[in-house]
């Protein structure tokens, strides 16, 4: 009898969306409802089973999980190259996200997408598979092929059924994308040179052991590559204009999935692979994330289009997402990958709403609109919902992922301005990190500008233009996408916890690979942070991100005066 352990979970997630566009290639192409029925039906079969793997999961475990006997098999046994599939806390619920996503797109796409409908859902079903595999790939080679993969078809929701100016949009991100991984490409040849094959584990052992001078290289070759895809300013300018061309499922795909590829990377590949080239680095990366927060939420506060504005939001909390992983200590890093979801949940909302607005009104300008909450409520309702969520309203998802970011990156040794005239004065040295947490936190007071803004002009005030007033509410297949998404907007914002017993052993795991690894001062510098993080390691126990650290450092300082 076959044990569950040594049935290949993973690969029937990461292969069951691509056995459905097989499927879909067989189905003549006149059978639209059809088309979206199979597409479905193996969205959701692949939501069904990634669940099987949250039930398996240890979350007590910080190391890999669930690698079946078939799934560390030699695949191009000749260089090295194996197919070794493995999950751990982080690859766990950005796997999720994706699936709980999947469904999500078919029905949005159901009345937006009318035209060669077989090769657009096929499209969407490649590219599930693709980004299910970056996530979960633990040969390098294996990576890189996923990586690679998750861009055509991307390539071709943008250029095929994108709007007036998609064909511009589609080969910007194409150059873009390619140019980053064909840098990361030429990284991972030479690392391999040196390791011989392309175990992540083998690589990583091989990569921390070079040279400084090697380590920056190469460190900048793997970064661009995944700065690229997050974006970071100044590398973004591909991304307002691939939301803006892109249908309703392709801005949700690049805004709730393929942002994160870039987070993931760093965390998983460039920041443990070439520790000491991080953290000389890690001040100018807290940097452009504080710039990317500031600058994306100044040009969201202008945007007169929808999209536009929540395309540039998206630069703002990804920037958060940035100066955590910046800052290196085990809480920021939680956060940061606590915010890959949070942002993944609520700017897929918003996006799903403003394609809903246009099937409507055939337009996305924010003038057009107003008074809408008297015509829609069930749609108002969920619009301030997610908005509330975006902006990091208490008690809802961003909340909980933006405050243990600026509160662990405030705690940090490696953002420090190094040798410079701030850098002796009494504050010490977490002076940078201070001054980087204080200007990050005006993008917290900047999105609640551009938010309401938007959810103003939407849904309140006077209805200035007539045709406003016969709008329909949310039909039940609207709903059927919305209200999960609002669900989980309010379930993470009250029950962070539940994720991040997952998530945070794994980041500690990472955080000491990276500390291990490190050479000199540097892993000084990491070492240092322990005082302040002790607490930290247990707060999984203690109730939360924050407040788990809260209680410990109370009870510390408790203890001291007594």
């Amino acid at each position: 009898m076959i044990e569950l352990s040594n049935i290949p979970w993973m690969s029937i997630t990461v292969f069951l969306p691509l056995l459905g566009a097989l499927i879909l290639m067989m189905v003549p192409a006149e059978h639209d409802r059809l088309h979206r029925l199979v597409a479905m039906a193996f969205m959701c079969v692949t939501f069904l089973v990634s669940m099987v793997l949250v039930a398996l999961f240890d979350s007590s475990n910080g190391g890999y999980q669930l690698t079946s006997v078939y799934e560390n098999v030699p695949w191009i046994a000749s260089i090295g190259a194996r197919y070794h599939l493995g999950m751990d806390g982080i690859s766990l619920w950005l796997v999720m996200l994706t699936t709980f996503l999947g469904p999500c797109l078919v029905l949005a796409s159901y009345n937006y997408i009318d035209k060669r409908v077989k090769e657009f859902h096929i499209s969407l079903l490649i590219l599930q598979t693709a980004m299910l595999g970056t996530f979960l790939a633990q040969d390098v080679l294996l990576f890189y092929v996923f990586w690679e993969a998750m861009l055509i078809p991307m390539y071709v929701i943008i250029g095929v059924w994108g709007s007036d100016e998609r064909i511009y949009a589609a080969v910007k991100l194409f150059i873009y994308t390619m140019a980053g991984s064909l840098m990361m490409l030429v990284g991972i040849l030479y690392v391999y040179g040196k390791t011989g094959n392309f175990a992540l584990a083998d690589m990583m052992a091989t990569a921390s052991s070079l040279s400084i001078v090697e380590q920056r290289w190469l460190f900048a070759a793997f970064a661009v590559a995944f700065l690229i895809k997050i974006p970071v300013f100044p590398l973004h300018t591909w991304l307002p204009n691939a939301h803006t061309q892109a249908p309703t499922a392709g801005s949700v795909v690049l805004a709730g999935i393929l942002l994160k590829m870039g987070v993931y990377g760093l965390i998983r590949f460039a920041i443990p692979m070439f520790p000491d080239a991080a953290i000389d680095a890690a001040p100018i990366l807290g940097i452009l994330g504080v710039i990317g927060i500031i600058y994306g939420a100044i040009i969201a506060i202008v945007q007169p289009d929808a999209k536009k504005l929540v395309a540039y939001s998206s630069i703002s909390h990804l920037g958060f997402v940035l100066l955590g992983l910046a800052a290196m200590t085990p809480q920021s890093m939680s956060g940061a990958v606590f915010q890959c979801l949070a942002h993944g949940i609520t700017t897929s909302g918003l996006f799903l709403i403003i394609g809903i607005f246009y099937e409507r009104r055939h337009s996305r300008e924010l003038d057009d609109f107003g008074g809408l909450a008297k015509v829609m409520p069930r749609m108002a309702v969920i619009f301030v919902i997610m908005a509330m969520g975006s902006i990091g309203v208490p008690g809802l998802v961003g909340f909980a992922g933006e405050f243990p970011i600026l509160l662990g990156s405030a705690q940090s040794r490696v953002l420090s301005f190094g040798n410079t005239i701030l850098s002796g004065t009494s504050f010490g040295p977490e002076l940078g990190a201070t001054l980087l947490v204080v200007f990050a936190t005006s993008g917290v007071i900047l999105g609640a500008i551009y938010v309401l803004s938007m959810v103003q002009r939407y849904l309140f005030g006077p209805i200035v233009h007539e045709e406003n007033r016969t709008l329909a509410d949310l039909s039940l297949r609207e709903m059927f996408v919305l209200v999960p998404l609002a669900a989980m907007t309010i379930f993470m914002g009250l029950q962070p916890q539940a994720f991040y017993e997952g998530i945070q052993p794994a980041v500690e795991r990472t955080h000491v690979l990276i500390q291990d690894n490190a050479t000199g001062t540097n892993a000084e510098r990491l070492r240092d942070e322990t005082d302040a993080t002790v607490a930290q390691r247990r707060f999984a126990k203690e109730g939360g991100p924050a407040w788990g650290l809260q209680k410990e450092v109370q009870s510390s300082s408790n203890a001291s005066d007594n």
